[in-house]
């Protein structure tokens, strides 16, 4: 059991410092009897409901993704009145930040940022002193509008009447969302770290730390993504090593190492490398490696159970391997007890079932023409895809 796992089993006391190595655990993860799953499954039938209700009686996080500060107030202390009475913490996920998804398949979010940190204001109230994990903006970190990489490149996302100023924008959004909610006595913040198939650990690094990563427990990988444990773990790890390694020396984050060189990101026996060169790094600075006071990572395990999706080679203009791939399974269930001191917890962020949008693969739609069907949209029940992530878990998921 590591220090988040033993954390809750003490008073409120001890979670006094939301940046601490310390957190909760003992009171166990919220399973919503009210969650979307719980909702899907009343509209469904035959193996389609079996499906559903399985599903809803494993704990997954809980989106907030609209709404007025008013609205989302509401909505937020309900869910943590009925965890707090049931003795667990929720997993609630803040999803409403300018620019959201930077107008693909779960567009969306605030107006702009008053208003988003209005809507922030409204989430923290309905926290209040009692005991959550937040995940703060899935891709908040990953897409950013008109936002320059370490190297200078301009990323893709470049929405029409906006410049560089929308990305000075977007890491000021989230300082104050994370200043707001680091307020909270009881509140484990996470940031956007993307995943171990997008950002190098440098430039995750150095985003985090723009977003005042400091402030809060640490962050969150691979939600809605499918990569394996055997290669996010080591990724978690690296982007912590790449923080406290700028934090605390001049290292240029472009330095650190990454799944990309010195190791071959397609040949995870490569990965030691990385690993060695991380070990020189700190003895190059003279600092000390201490993963009990460095940032710590949260995984989402909720469909990496088979890892990430190869498809044929040359077949789509683009494959879009995130988008509602074939035959993934459920990952490891979630827990608060990892073993591991980079990492706090696995959990299922991303809800499992639900689609991630008109997947086209390039191909213009509204057929998926992988699976030969037109998905649902985003956010979406998919008893296809749920179906798949039950019969290919691993581990394996009784279906008594």
């Amino acid at each position: 059991m590591n220090g988040f796992a033993i954390g809750l089993a003490f008073s409120l006391a001890a979670l006094s410092a939301p940046a601490s190595g310390e957190a909760p655990s003992s009171m166990g993860i919220f399973v919503d009897p009210h969650s979307t799953t719980a909702q899907a499954a009343a509209r469904l039938a035959g193996q389609s409901l079996h499906d559903a209700l399985l599903l809803s009686r494993i704990a997954s996080a809980s989106w907030f993704a609209g709404g007025t500060p008013e609205m989302v107030e509401a909505k937020v202390r309900d869910i943590v009145d009925r965890a707090t009475a049931a003795g667990q913490a929720p997993v609630l996920v803040a999803y409403n930040i300018p620019f959201r998804d930077c107008a693909l398949y779960s567009a969306g979010g605030a107006s702009d940022g008053a208003a988003y940190l209005s809507w922030i204001k409204g989430f923290a109230a309905g926290i209040g002193e009692r005991q959550v994990i937040v995940i703060l903006e899935p891709d908040g970190l990953g897409i950013i509008p008109w936002h320059g990489t370490l190297d200078g490149t301009v990323e893709h996302c470049q929405p029409a009447g906006q410049d560089s100023r929308a990305s000075d924008a977007r890491y000021a959004q989230l300082r104050g969302a994370v200043s707001i909610l680091t307020s909270l006595p009881n509140v484990r913040l996470y940031l956007d770290g993307t995943g171990s198939s997008w950002l190098a650990p440098g430039e995750a690094a150095s985003r985090l730390i723009k977003a005042d990563v400091e402030r809060a427990t640490g962050f969150f990988l691979n939600v809605s993504n499918f990569e394996s444990d055997a290669r996010v773990v080591p990724y978690a790890r690296w982007v912590s090593d790449c923080i406290a390694l700028v934090m605390h020396s001049e290292l240029d984050p472009l330095a650190c190492p990454s799944q990309y060189g010195p190791a071959d990101f397609k040949d995870h026996a490569t990965w030691g490398a990385t690993d060695a060169a991380f070990d020189r790094l700190f003895e190059q600075t003279g600092l000390r490696r201490d993963p009990a006071s460095q940032k710590h990572a949260v995984i989402d395990t909720s469909r990496n159970g088979r890892g990430s999706w190869e498809p044929p080679v040359g077949k789509y203009p683009d494959a879009e391997v995130w988008c509602n791939p074939p035959g993934r399974g459920l990952g490891r269930r979630p827990t608060l007890e990892t073993a591991d001191p980079y990492v706090d917890a696995f959990l299922w962020i991303k809800i499992p079932g639900e689609s991630d949008g008109e997947c086209h693969r390039g191909r213009g739609g509204p057929a998926d023409p992988e699976r030969g069907l037109t998905a649902p949209p985003a956010g979406s029940w998919f008893p296809e895809q749920a179906r798949e992530l039950i019969e290919f878990a691993n581990p394996p998921i009784s279906e008594d």
